[in-house]
């Protein structure tokens, strides 16, 4: 779906401005992003014009690499970038972050697109939704807009009939422990490194929600299946809990396992590395 506004840039970034290179490093997150000075501040007034027309380079945050550091949602700050290159953004067909962008264009104090993206309340209290389609891949025109309405009543509904399908959900985790010679004293026990997730799209975002990282298949619609999603956390205990607590039950477990010296010397510690799955349905 396609959202676009009327927002215009100013013209000139001022003295400041000029401290700044003309391709600009950025750390968003953790996720990092390359683009000009110019497409940060293409909105007047925004947070980014703030930063980079007001403020010099050495007033602002760096990471240890020297790039420029934002602490917010790397994954979706590619769609507030995308929006400031032309001032008009593209989303996938199906993008349920509309309420997380949302936020994220409060936050960046770009106000046209904040209202493009807030649903609108009509007269009969149904919640409309403007999409745009873009063209198909052989180039057959479609329509611009078309509009989605949603009884208020009903979006209220939970847990919907969808939102229990049945399924399977696997969770798998890489974990490793480190064994002494003095095994009661030195064991060090699980150090899960990430949890990753299986399945189909819509029940791991039901399931795990905002706890869910999907930077790594972002666009995945709700009825296909994925192996790229993984936790925000590593406590294996809390993704039980909240496999149980949407209905889920463990049905089945594999693991395998290697030991290894982390010398040549038999006497020195013992490294044991495994991986773990376990299989949840709800039926």
């Amino acid at each position: 779906m396609a959202l676009a506004d009327t927002e215009r840039a100013g013209s000139g970034c001022g003295e400041l401005g000029s401290l700044f290179s003309e391709i600009i490093e950025l750390n968003v997150g953790g996720q990092v992003y390359v683009t000009r000075h110019k497409t940060l501040i293409a909105v007047p007034d925004s947070l980014l014009w703030n930063m980079f027309s007001k403020k010099s380079p050495k007033e602002l945050a760096r990471d240890s690499k020297g790039r420029f550091f934002l602490d917010r949602d790397g994954f979706l700050f590619r769609y507030i970038l995308d929006y400031l290159r032309d001032l008009n953004l593209v989303l996938p067909d199906y993008f349920p972050e509309k309420s997380r962008l949302q936020r994220e264009a409060d936050f960046f104090l770009l106000r046209e697109l904040s209202k493009r993206l807030s649903p609108r309340v009509s007269k009969d209290n149904s919640i409309s939704e403007e999409i745009s389609q873009s063209d198909t891949e052989d180039g057959a025109p479609q329509p611009d807009t078309s509009l989605r309405t949603v009884s208020v009543i009903g979006a209220m509904r939970s847990p919907s009939l969808d939102s229990r399908r049945s399924g399977y959900i696997t969770v798998g985790y890489r974990g490793s422990y480190t064994i002494g010679r003095d095994i009661q004293t030195d064991a060090k026990f699980r150090r899960v490194a990430r949890i990753t997730v299986c399945g189909k799209t819509s029940l791991a975002k039901e399931v795990f929600g905002d706890t869910l990282n999907e930077s790594r298949d972002p666009d995945r619609p709700p009825e296909r299946y994925t192996s790229r999603y993984y936790l925000k956390y590593n406590f294996l205990e809390q993704a039980f809990d909240k496999l149980t607590e949407a209905g889920f039950h463990m049905v089945a477990c594999s693991s395998t396992g290697t030991c290894a010296y982390t010398s040549n010397d038999p006497t020195e510690d013992k490294i044991w590395t495994s991986y773990t799955e376990y299989v949840f349905c709800r039926e």
